[in-house]
């Protein structure tokens, strides 16, 4: 088992093939309009071609290589990689920025997951206006969008090994044309000196903004580090190797074409398709549209990571997870995937061309990058790594991140406030889910089963209280206890209306790291013999969560071990052998009308318990029937109004 569950972890050959059709998509792609976006409307000339070659460089080694390739895979949470995966390394520092950094992070992620999908598949296919001017390219970007979205729900091992031998074509091609007119001009590699990006940026006009289109270079990178857990680190570390050379060749190349047309417009004109001899350009268009695919399925895997990772940490409300292989770390997530494909559509509809949103891109993903850098630092320095070190590495990414994000502040004006927009809108529901469910904490407490023994003698025994169920079954959460239950469970049974029942089951469910239908066992806990029991059910990731087969299951190798009567406690039923009733109740913290909370604390339980309705319901997720599942509200009373004074008079006039 477990041998399946790595395979595409282990370093192989497949492994890297498959990689290439999972991580790369997204940077691999950047060719396409890189260049075209830093020369825009401006004249071609010497002084900007070599030092924006040198600036695209040195930012892949530095950002992409260095910084993610080799420093954020070490920080990776038993395989899996992203923002959130980070925080959870580091959330027990007591500051609150990392939270926030991570929050931040998500939401500029999830806001560049609405723009790369429309600007890497219309780059491509308004490739097909060079031998067709008049074809309108928006509804064959819109049908590709379509079936990319479909496509998502089979999983990203099913695209890698589709898309992988692509992209290795892909990578290879861009690889070659470039290399073709470095050969012709091999002077080009002049331009690796850091000498040309500093004149650019210091002595060319306007060459400080012009790292907005630089930075487009290396957009890719957040999205492949989130995608570590479809992989693994080895593989991704070794291919990066080859797609390294062949992007920056492919970049060679355009900027050799460049300087052959010194002192010209661009006009329409793609450097990237330039290359290309006539004879073949319809061929690689096909080819580039393929790849452009592919790129957007890179972040879109990486946004259901991001999202998946959120929901593990309570972070995000509760959504239906699928896992369409055999490794926990590829998840597909219906909600966001639609949410993903209606945003895509909005991009569309208002920036219509590519050359449009390459303006607007970038912008969040910067903020993005800042906020990895700190949590790495916060990362290492837990690692104890020298503080000087620790220094050095805060200036060199702070510096160049900060840089990169004033240079693209320009962008705002020009479409980024639509990323900023979402990224903003995004952070504000996951801060006020966050401020919710530490306000709901704070108010909930675990109890032990154990403490209420007497008191569910009691009740067993009342019958003036009509009988609830014959077996009442309550969905428990995790604790560190055993025998532990929210309290919220205690009062519902006791309080607010009293349920008596002649067997009590507690069932905490624990998801394991293994996928197959093999894994599955029980514990129990007896708290009173034959009346009350905590269930401990655990399975693979991939067994669906059928809780009331495999709780029945249980409960009938209990009644083997003669632990509890199965049959029916109703006489009339009992002598033909029909077995018990059962029901289940779930629990739900609802805020109390009588609660003086804070503006801010209101705004937050109010936009928690709007989310909470229409979130995937937890008996839907448990596998259980309709007809036998209660859904009961109790009160949540967090700080009560000041106390009230009433005065009785002695009699009625």
């Amino acid at each position: 088992m477990e041998k399946q569950l790595t395979n595409n972890k282990k370093l192989s050959a497949s492994g890297l093939l498959i990689i290439l059709g999972i991580i790369f998509g997204d940077i691999g792609t950047s060719p396409l309009y890189v260049i075209k976006a830093i020369v825009g409307n401006q004249p071609i000339n010497r002084e900007l071609i070599l030092g924006a070659l040198s600036c695209i460089f040195w930012t892949l080694i530095i950002i992409t290589t260095f910084k993610y390739i080799i420093l954020a895979l070490k920080a990776d949470n038993n395989g899996e990689g992203g923002i959130f995966s980070l925080y959870a390394l580091v959330k027990k520092h007591p500051a609150k920025w990392p939270l926030i950094a991570a929050l931040i992070g998500c939401s500029a992620l999830l806001a560049d997951g609405f723009i790369t999908p429309p600007i890497s598949i219309s780059s491509a296919i308004e490739g097909l206006n060079i031998i067709y001017p008049k074809l309108p390219t928006i509804p064959i970007v819109l049908t590709i969008l379509f079936l990319l979205f479909i496509f998502q729900q089979f999983g990203t091992s099913i695209i890698g090994k589709t898309f992988g031998p692509i992209m290795f074509l892909w990578f290879t091609v861009i690889g070659i044309l470039g290399l073709i007119k470095v050969i012709e001009y091999p002077f080009i590699f002049s331009a690796l000196n850091p000498y040309y990006a500093f004149q650019l940026l210091f002595n060319h006009p306007g060459g400080f903004w012009i790292l907005g289109a630089v930075f487009l270079c290396t957009t890719g990178a957040e999205a492949l580090y989130a995608d570590l857990g479809h992989c693994g680190k080895k593989n991704i570390q070794l291919s990066w190797i080859y797609v390294f050379c062949c992007l920056i060749l492919n970049y060679m190349g355009q900027s050799i074409w460049c300087l052959q047309h010194d002192g010209q417009l661009l006009n329409d004109v793609s450097p990237f398709y330039a290359l290309i001899p006539s004879a073949y350009l319809t061929y690689f268009i096909l080819l580039a549209t393929a790849a452009t695919i592919i790129a957007s399925q890179a972040l879109i895997s990486g946004c259901f990571t991001l999202i998946s990772e959120a929901i593990k940490q309570r972070l995000w409300i509760n959504l239906k997870v699928n896992y369409p292989a055999d490794s926990k770390g590829q998840v597909y997530i219906p909600a966001i995937n639609w949410v993903l494909f209606i945003g895509c559509i909005l991009i569309i509809i208002i920036f219509k061309k590519s050359a449009n949103m390459e303006a607007a891109y970038g912008l969040t993903i910067t903020i993005d990058m800042i906020m990895t850098s700190a949590l790495l630092l916060l990362f290492f320095k837990k690692r104890n790594w020298p503080v000087f070190l620790l220094i050095i590495l805060g200036i060199i990414f702070f510096s160049i991140e900060f840089t990169f994000l004033l240079s693209n502040l320009k962008k705002f004006f020009y479409g980024g406030w639509f990323t900023f927009f979402i990224a903003s809108i995004t952070f504000s529901i996951l801060y006020l889910l966050h401020k919710a469910r530490t306000i709901r904490d704070t108010y909930n407490n675990m109890v032990s089963l154990d403490d209420y023994v007497p008191m569910f003698e009691s009740i067993m025994k009342d019958e003036t209280i009509p009988k609830t169920a014959t077996n009442l079954v309550f969905m428990s959460k995790k604790s560190k206890r055993t025998s532990s239950v929210d309290s919220n469970l205690i009062y519902s049974i006791f309080q607010q209306n009293p349920k008596r029942a002649d067997v009590y089951w507690f069932i905490h469910v624990d998801t394991l790291d293994y996928p197959h239908e093999h894994e599955k066992s029980y514990s129990v806990k007896t708290i009173i013999p034959n009346k009350v029991f905590f269930v401990r059910l655990e399975f693979g990731f991939k067994v669906k969560h059928k809780i009331q087969r495999l709780f029945h299951k249980a409960v009938e190798q209990m009644v083997e071990s003669d632990e509890v009567d199965l049959l029916s406690r109703y006489p009339s039923m009992r002598e033909h052998n029909i077995k018990a009733d059962f029901k289940f109740i779930f629990i739900k913290p609802k805020l109390s009308e009588d609660n003086d909370l804070r503006p801010k604390n209101l705004l937050a339980m109010k936009v928690y318990e709007a989310l909470a309705s229409i979130s995937y319901k937890p008996y839907k997720e448990f596998g259980l029937d309709d007809v036998n599942i209660e859904e009961e509200y109790v009160p949540l009373k967090i700080h009560l109004s000041e106390e009230l004074i009433i005065h009785r008079k002695e009699h009625i006039d």
